[in-house]
């Protein structure tokens, strides 16, 4: 099972607050734990999201942009991993273990990726061989 654990954004963190020199060390053997246990697929931080932009979808003909920075902090992300590991279970106890020296974690969300097999019939075999062609090439970047 593969799992997105997405780091909340914090008001440290949207203000561009940098962590310390401590918590970027504790982190970085973290992700070394993750990778040496196999089941860290991918992991980064993100910048405040007055870097980003937001599309929105309906209501008018053309996708409107908003840029950044957004209002609710507790709903933005701050970083992600994506983590491969046999159970939701196991996947809270990896979480548990998030180092937070600077006391600026304060909800860290666990979401499991869907795989084909969630889609039942609408996925059919074209579109599963589809898929697996765009990750194979994917793969290659």
């Amino acid at each position: 099972m593969r799992f997105m654990v997405i780091m909340k954004a914090s008001e440290e963190s949207e203000a561009g607050q940098i962590p310390s020199t401590e918590l970027l060390t504790e982190m970085g053997k973290f992700n070394e734990e993750l990778v040496r246990a196999g089941v860290m697929l991918a992991g980064e931080g993100l910048t405040a999201s007055a870097d980003g932009a937001r599309v929105k979808f309906g209501g008018t003909a053309e996708p409107q942009v908003v840029d950044g920075p957004f209002a609710e902090t507790k709903e933005l992300i701050a970083g992600f991993w994506i983590l491969q590991v046999r159970s939701k279970e196991e996947v809270i106890e990896w979480v548990k273990r998030v180092p937070n020296t600077d006391g600026a974690h304060h909800e860290i969300e666990i979401r499991r990726i869907a795989e084909a097999e969630d889609f039942g019939d609408n996925m059919t075999p074209e579109l599963r061989e589809a898929e697996e062609r765009l990750r194979a090439e994917s793969a290659k970047n």
